[in-house]
């Protein structure tokens, strides 16, 4: 018969394992964010730009011309409405990638701080978690003044639902987690310029921020329902206008499993980076 005390050891030590990971985690993170916390003006303004490009052209300016509803599931009011979610969801996206990206290619590439970070006695999942953590600020420093001029555009108080935000956060992890990937692997800031070329800009347009997936045709319906960004999409707009008898629930776990798996994929390069 099996002892319970070794079962209870073994508990306690994996326990103990998760905590420390934690901590480590959180340590990387604190890090980053000494450095982030004198640029938050900056970063909450810096990624803002794009967001409202898209709002003054799509949805004040064509979006006059498109009537409300019109191949677009719910119940707006005018287009403007429907793309707001969409814009929160690209500035999440845009900045949580390309911030963590040349944050991490400026330490491995110009200061030649970063082979200091690899000498730390920490596991390297939780420096991929304390980078991700990173970037998930970025991200919603600048979503949060998306969502405040989503307020003032719209006076929807549900862009401050506890779904939308967990959402946004969700969003967030996935894109600065493959922020990480894509800032260990490159050489060279024209590659960070391809990536977000041949990803990034084409994730934009085709992630259902500016129309509802579910009016395309099968085979392009397949491609867009491979981006993440077109669940972030999806699941921000239902959870700030539709009833929960309409949210679009397998969105969240989907988000989770593409940051869970970026997560890993990120520790393991971590783990043989030769910087």
């Amino acid at each position: 018969m099996t002892s319970p005390r070794p079962l209870l050891l073994s508990k306690s030590f994996k326990i103990s394992q998760i905590q420390i990971l934690l901590a480590d985690s959180l340590t990387i993170f604190w890090g980053e964010w000494l450095d982030l916390r004198v640029r938050i003006a900056q970063l909450a303004t810096s990624g803002l730009i794009s967001p409202l490009v898209y709002i003054l052209a799509f949805g004040f300016g064509l979006g006059g011309s498109i009537k409300p509803g019109v191949g677009i599931s719910g119940d707006y009011k005018n287009y403007l409405e429907f793309i707001l979610p969409g814009m929160v969801a690209l500035s999440s996206m845009t900045v949580s990638f390309v911030g963590t990206t040349f944050s991490i290619c400026g330490d491995r590439l110009f200061t030649k701080s970063f082979e200091e970070l690899l000498l730390v006695p920490v596991h390297p999942l939780a420096l991929h978690i304390g980078k991700m953590l990173a970037g998930v600020m970025r991200g919603l420093l600048t979503s949060l003044g998306v969502i405040l001029i989503g307020l003032l555009f719209t006076g929807n108080w549900r862009f401050l639902h506890p779904l939308f935000l967990l959402l946004l956060v969700l969003s967030c992890a996935v894109f600065s987690g493959l922020g990480v990937i894509v800032g260990l692997s490159v050489r060279s800031l024209e590659a960070v310029g391809l990536y977000n070329n041949f990803i990034i800009i084409p994730m934009s347009f085709l992630g259902g921020t500016f129309f509802d997936p579910n009016t395309l045709p099968a085979a392009l319906k397949v491609v867009v329902y491979l981006l993440p960004l077109t669940y972030a999409s999806l699941g921000l707009r239902a959870a700030a206008y539709l009833p929960l008898s309409q949210f679009p629930w397998y969105s969240i776990p989907i988000l989770l499993v593409m940051a869970i798996a970026l997560s890993l994929w990120g520790a393991y390069i971590f783990a043989h980076q030769q910087d």
